[in-house]
C-alpha cells in the first residue's frame, strides 16, 4: 500500500462494473417482487426462517466479532495511527465531531422501535412468562443488545476500514480498498468491484428497510392526526413525495438549508426526549435508565451468544435479533462513509471509543425513557390496548402512548413533523452515498455525480414500495436478512486485510527504528558550529527554497534515480505542475513501493524571530522548508542546508530502512 498504488485522478464518474452489477440485481429483485408480490412474501419469510435456523449462529458470531476487533485494536499499539498521514490534524474540532457522531446515531427508526418493540418482547417473551415485571426487565435488555454496542460496533468497523485506506494509503474511498492487502492491484477488477457491488445491494435494502418503517410511522401519524387512511397506496404515495424531495435536495445544492433545519430537528428530538421524561414518572424513568444499562453490560457477554438453542424452537430470534444484525450489517456501508469522511486526522483510538459512545448514549437514553415509560402504563396503568397495539399495529404504539400526556395533539404533530425531516434527511444521505460507491475518479472526498443520486433514490423507493407489498414489516426483515449474507461476509475479508495492514504498518515503524547504512558524517553542511547556528535561526522564503530545491534537491534525486534505473530496478516519475515538490518511487512488483518525497511547506513565522524586521512584518510573512514525506506522510524534518551528497546519504538511508522493512514482512 502506498500514497500512488491506485491514485484517484480525473472528474468522479460512474464505475460501470459495479454499477451494472448492483443495478441489475436490485432491478431484477424488484420487478419480480412487484410482479408477484404474495408469493414472493411468501418465498422471502421461507427464506428468512431458513436463514433464522441455519445461519443465525454466524450472525451472531460475526456481529460480535466485528465488535471486538475494533475495541482490541483501539487499545491495542494500533490505537495511536492516525486515519490519515502522520501530520494530518482534524478537520473538525472535537465538539463539532461529537456533534455529527449524535446526529448520526439519530434515525426515523427509533420513533417506529422505542415503544413498540420493548412492549412486544414484554408481551411475547423468548424466555419467560410474559407481561410481568421480569418479563419487562428482560425486555429493555434486549432492546439495548438490539440498538448498542454490536450495531456501532460495524459502524465503527466500516468507518475505520475506509479512512485507513483513502486517507493513509491514497486508495480509493470504496470498500473494495480494505482487501488490498490481501489481493493488490486486483481491487481494481472483478473480485473488488463485485466487493463495492454488493455493499450498495445491502446498503439499498437497509436503506429500503429503515424507509419502510419510517412511512408506516409517519402514516399512522397523519392518520392520528387528519384521518389519512393507513393503506398501501397512501404510503407509496408518502415514499414517491419523500423521495422526491430527498433526490431534489441531493442534486439541487440546497442542502446547506436542509442542514439547518436538521439541527433544529435534533434540538426538538432531544426537546420531546426531555418532556417525555419530566412529564412522566421521572423518578421511576432515572431509576430504570441506570437499572437497564448496568443490566446490559452485565449481561453483554452472554447475550452476544445467546440463541436460545435449549428452549422450544420459534421464529424470535430470526425476527428481531437476526434481522437486527443483518440491519446493522446493511447500514454500515452508509453510516461508516459518512464518519470515514468527518474523522480525518484523528487516531484510531479516539474514533473507535467516540463512535462506540457518543452516540450510544443517547440511543440507550432515548430507548429507556420511551420504553419505560410505555411499559409503566402497561404494566402499572392498566394500559393493555397499548400492549396489544404494539402487537396489531406498532407503528401507531409511540402516538398512543403521547396521547396520555399533556398537550398531545401539539406533541404528535411535533412528533411527525421531526419524523418527517428524518426520513428526507437520511434518504438524502443515503442517496449520495449510493452514487460514491458506485463512482470512481476524483479525490475522496468528491461525491458521486448527480444523476447516479437521481437513480439509486428511484431505486431505493422501488426496493421500499415493493416489500411494503409484498407483506409489510415480514418482508423488509426478510429482505435484510438475505442480501446482508453475502455482505457481512466480506467484512470478515475486510477484517482480515485491516489486519494485515495494520501488522505491516508496525513493522514498517519497527524498521524506522534501524538504520543499516554507516554514519556519513554531519548532517549539516561544511563550515562549523557557525553555520549550523545561523541555518538553525534562519526562516528561509519561498525564493530561497525553491532555488535550493532546483540546485541540489532535484539534482541529488536525478543522480540517484539514475543509478537505480542502472541498477535495474522499477522508477516511477512523478510530474509536478506546482513546482514545489521532487519525489523518487521505487517499484517493487506487488511489494510495498519505496516512495521518497521533498515537498516545499509553508508556515508562519515565530514571533521570537525578530531578525531586524517589525513585529508587523513579522505577523505576515511566511517562512518555508524542504520536508522530507515517505508513503505515510511527513517525517517532520528539513533538508534546507543539506549538500548533495548528504541528501543521496538520507535518501540511501531511508531506502535501506525499506528493505529492512520489505525483509521483515517478506
Amino acid at each position: 500500500m502506498s500514497a500512488s498504488s491506485t491514485p484517484a485522478s480525473g472528474l468522479v464518474r460512474m464505475n460501470p462494473p459495479v454499477f451494472w452489477f448492483a443495478a441489475t440485481v436490485i432491478l431484477l429483485f424488484g420487478l419480480v417482487v412487484i410482479a408477484m408480490p404474495e408469493q414472493a412474501g411468501a418465498w422471502l419469510l421461507q427464506a428468512q426462517n431458513w436463514a433464522a435456523n441455519t445461519v443465525g449462529w454466524y450472525y451472531m458470531l460475526a456481529m460480535t466479532l466485528y465488535l471486538v476487533f475494533v475495541v482490541v485494536t483501539a487499545l491495542s499499539g494500533y490505537g495511536k495511527i492516525k486515519l490519515g498521514a502522520d501530520h494530518d490534524e482534524p478537520e473538525f474540532s472535537y465538539l463539532s465531531w461529537a456533534g455529527m457522531l449524535f446526529a448520526a446515531g439519530i434515525s426515523i427508526t427509533l420513533f417506529f422501535f422505542c415503544v413498540s418493540e420493548p412492549l412486544t418482547h414484554m408481551i411475547q417473551p423468548p424466555q419467560g412468562e410474559s407481561g410481568t415485571a421480569a418479563a419487562a426487565r428482560q425486555a429493555m435488555q434486549i432492546l439495548f443488545l438490539h440498538w448498542g454496542l454490536h450495531g456501532w460496533g460495524v459502524f465503527a468497523f466500516v468507518g475505520m476500514a475506509l479512512a485507513y485506506f483513502a486517507y493513509r494509503h491514497n486508495l480509493p474511498l470504496a470498500l473494495r480498498s480494505a482487501l488490498y492487502p490481501l489481493i493488490g492491484k486486483r481491487i481494481n477488477g472483478p473480485i473488488g468491484y463485485a466487493v463495492d457491488g454488493f455493499g450498495i445491494i445491502a446498503t439499498v435494502f437497509g436503506l429500503g428497510a429503515d424507509m419502510g418503517f419510517g412511512v408506516l410511522h409517519l402514516n399512522s401519524g397523519l392518520d392520528y392526526l387528519f384521518g389519512i387512511a393507513h393503506t398501501q397506496w397512501i404510503q407509496v404515495g408518502l415514499i414517491t413525495l419523500m423521495m422526491g424531495a430527498a433526490i431534489i435536495v441531493a442534486v439541487s445544492g440546497v442542502d446547506k438549508g436542509v442542514r439547518v433545519m436538521s439541527d433544529i430537528n435534533m434540538l426538538l428530538a432531544c426537546a420531546l426526549l426531555l418532556f417525555v421524561l419530566f412529564a412522566g414518572p421521572t423518578q421511576h424513568l432515572l431509576n430504570t435508565l441506570i437499572q437497564n444499562l448496568g443490566d446490559y453490560l452485565g449481561a453483554l457477554p452472554t447475550k452476544s451468544f445467546d440463541l436460545y438453542a435449549y428452549d422450544k424452537p420459534s421464529d424470535w430470534l430470526g425476527g428481531w435479533t437476526v434481522f437486527y444484525w443483518a440491519w446493522w450489517i446493511a447500514w454500515s456501508p452508509f453510516v461508516g462513509l459518512f464518519i470515514a469522511r468527518i474523522s480525518r486526522g484523528r487516531t484510531i483510538r479516539e474514533f473507535v471509543f467516540g463512535v462506540l459512545l457518543i452516540p450510544l448514549g443517547f440511543t440507550l437514553a432515548w430507548m429507556s425513557i420511551f420504553g419505560n415509560s410505555a411499559i409503566d402504563q402497561v404494566l402499572n396503568h392498566g394500559m393493555s390496548a397499548l400492549g396489544m397495539s404494539a402487537l396489531d399495529n406498532p407503528s401507531m404504539t409511540l402516538y398512543l402512548l403521547l396521547e396520555t400526556y399533556p398537550w398531545s395533539k401539539t406533541v404528535i404533530a411535533v412528533t411527525v413533523f421531526i419524523s418527517f425531516v428524518f426520513f428526507v434527511t437520511s434518504a438524502d444521505s443515503g442517496t449520495v452515498v449510493l452514487s460514491t460507491l458506485s463512482a470512481k475518479g476524483g479525490n475522496p472526498d468528491e461525491d458521486g455525480p448527480k444523476w447516479l443520486r437521481v437513480f439509486w433514490g428511484a431505486m431505493t423507493a422501488l426496493i421500499t414500495s415493493a416489500l411494503l407489498f409484498s407483506g409489510s414489516i415480514d418482508a423488509l426483515k426478510s429482505a435484510v436478512v438475505l442480501t446482508s449474507l453475502p455482505f457481512s461476509l466480506i467484512l470478515l475479508l475486510m477484517m482480515w486485510g485491516l489486519h494485515k495492514a495494520f501488522y505491516l504498518e508496525s513493522q514498517k515503524q519497527i524498521a524506522q527504528l534501524h538504520s543499516l547504512a554507516p554514519v556519513s558524517g554531519s548532517k549539516r553542511g561544511k563550515g562549523g558550529w557557525r553555520q549550523r547556528l545561523s541555518q538553525a535561526v534562519h526562516f528561509p522564503s519561498r525564493d530561497e527554497v525553491y532555488r535550493f530545491m532546483d540546485s541540489t534537491v532535484r539534482p541529488a534525486i536525478e543522480e540517484v534515480t539514475a543509478v537505480f534505473v542502472e541498477k535495474g530496478l522499477h522508477v516511477v516519475t512523478q510530474p509536478d505542475p506546482a513546482h514545489d515538490s521532487v519525489s523518487l518511487e521505487i517499484g517493487h512488483g506487488e511489494l510495498h513501493p519505496f516512495i521518497y518525497q521533498v515537498q516545499m511547506r509553508g508556515y508562519f513565522t515565530p514571533s521570537f524571530a525578530r531578525g531586524g524586521m517589525g513585529s508587523k512584518q513579522i505577523n505576515n510573512r511566511r517562512y518555508y522548508r524542504a520536508e522530507v514525506h515517505l508513503s505515510e506522510g511527513s517525517q517532520d524534518y528539513d533538508l534546507v542546508g543539506y549538500t548533495k551528497e548528504q541528501i543521496i546519504n538520507d535518501i540511501l538511508d531511508q531506502y535501506e530502512r525499506h528493505m529492512q522493512f520489505l525483509h521483515l514482512v517478506r
